[in-house]
């Protein structure tokens, strides 16, 4: 069974497009966790358009998001080079953490009939209780649905 709001975040430790090491709850007490599964950065050799249309959406409006005391880390079954690549390649400045034991994505996201991660983002607050989950997510307009949803957290 899958995370779901009001839960605790379960910790989890992966690596970072930049082969930094990110343990979640190191955030605890300091940051807003925003993370966002997708199933895979390129599928039948094709950059994926949703993934692409859904960082563009949160670049849109990055600063703002950071603004509220947030990191963002985005998460799929892809491994380090291939996240290193798609972050390059679209210019994203957030993390992109790689989880191919599929740990936190089985965790949080839930995995699909293939093994990959369902699309969705957890909004996790600074005391380490997930404050939102998003499922049905709309990709050009998911950038302002996860700011909203900071506002509304208590500080």
């Amino acid at each position: 069974m899958t995370l779901k709001k009001c839960d605790i975040a379960e910790d989890f430790e992966l690596l970072g497009n930049d082969g930094s090491s990110i343990t979640l709850s190191s955030y605890k007490n300091s940051k807003n966790v925003v993370l966002c599964f997708y199933p895979k950065n390129h599928l039948f050799a094709c950059p994926s358009k949703k993934v692409f249309e859904m960082a563009k959406s949160v670049i849109s409006v990055y600063d703002e998001i950071i603004s509220t005391d947030t990191v963002v880390f985005a998460i799929s079954v892809d491994s380090v080079n291939s996240q290193a690549e798609f972050v390059k390649e679209y210019h994203v400045p957030y993390l992109h953490l790689s989880d191919p034991k599929k740990i936190a994505c089985k965790k949080y996201a839930g995995t699909n009939i293939a093994g990959l991660a369902k699309r969705s983002t957890f909004i996790i607050d600074k005391n380490g209780i997930i404050h939102d989950v998003m499922r049905e997510i709309n990709v050009a307009s998911h950038g302002q649905e996860i700011l909203d949803s900071l506002k509304k957290i208590k500080v």
